[in-house]
């Protein structure tokens, strides 16, 4: 086997497995003949361990590996049993995702969870993207919009991560997930005295949140990173999307495509909305909208977390960020 993972030292948090996994994960899932010739490691992602795999079939498939379950933050739990119970509710977009080969959560094998998928063909976009000039940027970031706006008109049994808990209602949903974010910036040895404040702030204001009735299905990292172009094209057009393992229910406008087509107002990313259309631009709308700011700048804290200092400039930024929300004005009901 011409076996090609990624060097890292024995305490990053992603841990490639060994030869002999890999070998018995095949064989587990594709029967006792089935042989790895190669296993090269991608190095796009930055939570499970993904591998271009070749067994001798007519193409090559794509391994995932989850994190050991020690690993695992609260706020990202067995994301990959997360995304496998997706599957039926992400239709809108079920010619862009990848197929489902095998896949094991008995962990007899290795002790983590893992998938096979199949290869789609493309170019990744983080790479593609650069071979596009900047006027035909617009039309990437308006298909972004579409398939997103395709998404969220789904609805689902209740509030929270799509493999459950389900919450009744929105607040306690939120509520529930700023919680376990506290216990994992604990874990991570880290200051959690600003994600309690807006614990505080979010059980003051639940009616706000409430005004959510309908949980909506959230992609969770429908961007840039996870989508496929179609290659030698002569204007980007995205022809896959993988990770699809962060999906929640809940309000349309704490999406993470939301989120990143905000950031940069007045370039290429506004033809986001113009096929997804307008957000609410009411007051209670503009503050929830921050009450999700801050759930993302959590989220990117913890992921620092990860591979970072406690004390360096990125994750220092996290906290100057959230102080910034904090400090605007709240409903007053």
């Amino acid at each position: 086997m011409e076996y090609r993972p990624i060097e890292r030292n024995a305490d990053t948090f992603q841990q490639p497995p060994t030869e002999r996994e890999l070998q018995a994960m095949a064989t587990r899932s594709f029967g006792a003949g089935t042989r790895i010739t190669s296993a090269v490691e991608l190095a796009d992602g930055m939570y499970n361990n993904t591998f271009r795999v070749d067994i001798g079939a007519n193409r090559p498939v794509i391994l995932r590996v989850a994190p050991e379950p020690r690993r695992q933050h609260r706020i990202e739990p067995e994301l990959m049993r997360n995304e496998y119970s997706t599957v039926p509710y992400l239709a809108p977009i079920a010619p862009l995702m990848p197929q489902i080969l095998g896949i094991d959560f008995t962990h007899a094998v290795i002790g983590r969870d893992y998938m096979f998928q199949t290869l789609l063909d493309g170019i990744p976009a983080p790479a593609g993207m650069k071979t596009y000039s900047a006027a035909q940027l617009p039309g990437f970031f308006q298909q972004i919009g579409a398939w997103a706006r395709s998404i969220h008109e789904v609805s689902g049994p209740g509030f929270g991560q799509v493999a459950g808990p389900h919450h009744p209602t929105w607040s306690q949903a939120l509520i529930a997930w700023f919680e376990c974010a506290v216990a994992d910036l604990a874990d991570a040895g880290l200051d959690a005295d600003d994600a309690r404040q807006v614990i505080g702030i979010l059980d003051r204001h639940r009616d706000v949140l409430d005004e959510i009735r309908v949980p909506r299905l959230l992609h969770g990292d429908l961007w840039i990173v996870n989508l496929i172009l179609a290659e030698d094209a002569g204007q980007p057009i995205i022809t896959g999307i993988v990770d699809n393992d962060r999906t929640w229910w809940g309000d349309p406008e704490a999406d993470w495509p939301i989120f990143m087509a905000l950031r940069r107002p007045g370039t290429e990313r506004d033809a986001f909305w113009t096929a997804y259309g307008p957000l609410d631009d009411s007051p209670e709308a503009r503050w929830r909208r921050r009450v999700y700011h801050a759930r993302h700048t959590l989220s990117i804290r913890l992921e620092y977390s990860r591979r970072l200092a406690p004390d360096s400039e990125r994750i220092t930024t996290t906290y100057q960020i959230l102080q910034q929300l904090l400090a605007q004005p709240h409903p007053h009901r």
